[in-house]
């Protein structure tokens, strides 16, 4: 696959934009392993414990049932451009990414790449990510000095794995991408029936790692603002810290006449015009 990695003319940039890795492990600790990122792409407005919870079942599963060996995580909120309703301006969706990510594990992260520009399909998502952990930042080394290339697979809840079962719905050259060259962790979703997702995916299924919610957990970001609209309270439904920002900036109040659909999905869809915000900083959370 060294000859299909995508070099810097392949990708636009927001302006000021400087790839997060400050919590990226260059020194892997088993050399017999296979260094691995995961990256979770979606709306995240706002940010819950269950999106925070997604990796930390990953990172269970990958120690005890593959060979990888997790060197970072990150999330990556989806642009503005998308469109979805109810979908907080990618600014404040980011803010809170920071904020819970920086208070949480401390293997995770937020990239603002995909937020603050035109959409962008899941497909070359990936393969910035590729490109800036393997290309820009040379992967990672072994204790030894050897290097090593990082595999950047999809972390994804099973409603979103749904989605890619239906005809039509991402393309085929996108799914051959996203599950043949990358491959997926999906995690178990109340309501979601995971085997009939990927009875059309069998193709790629040595890619698709399926993990069951030990522990139901069917918080929703559209349940959330559903008890803010509402003025319920939300506290140990996401962290305090986001909360504490919501609360602080009067988000989710009202929504207010949704802006209607475009029917964009992860998997197709062409570009947008670029959005122009300003890309916040991680902020402690303290």
């Amino acid at each position: 696959m060294e000859n299909m990695r995508r070099s810097a003319g392949d990708f636009t940039n927001p302006p000021n934009y400087s790839f997060p890795h400050h919590r990226l492990a260059r020194v892997m600790r088993d050399p017999t392993k296979t260094p691995l990122v995961l990256v979770a792409c979606g709306s995240f407005s706002p940010v819950t414990y269950l999106h925070l919870r997604m990796f930390e079942m990953a990172k269970d599963y990958v120690r005890q049932d593959t060979q990888f060996e997790i060197v970072g995580g990150y999330l990556s909120p989806v642009s503005d451009m998308y469109k979805k309703p109810g979908l907080l301006s990618a600014y404040h969706r980011v803010n809170m990414c920071n904020l819970a990510a920086e208070e949480s594990a401390t293997w995770l992260m937020v990239d603002p790449w995909e937020a603050f520009q035109s959409y962008q399909r899941t497909a070359v998502v990936l393969d910035h990510f590729d490109y800036e952990i393997n290309t820009v930042l040379g992967g990672v080394h072994t204790e030894d000095g050897e290097h090593r290339n990082v595999h950047v697979m999809l972390l994804a809840g099973s409603d979103l794995i749904s989605t890619m079962s239906e005809p039509g719905v991402w393309s085929h050259v996108d799914l051959d991408h996203i599950l043949g060259r990358y491959g997926t962790f999906i995690v178990e979703r109340a309501g979601s029936g995971m085997d009939q997702a990927t009875d059309s995916l069998a193709r790629w299924r040595n890619n698709i790692h399926m993990i069951s919610q030990l522990i139901q957990n069917d918080v929703s970001s559209t349940k959330v603002r559903l008890f803010l609209r509402r003025g319920l309270s939300v506290r140990y439904l996401l962290p305090t810290v986001v909360v504490d920002y919501i609360e602080q900036h009067s988000l989710y109040q009202d929504e207010g006449p949704n802006s209607p659909s475009i029917n964009l999905d992860k998997g197709k869809g062409k570009d947008l015009v670029s959005t122009k915000s300003p890309i916040p900083q991680p902020q402690s959370a303290s």
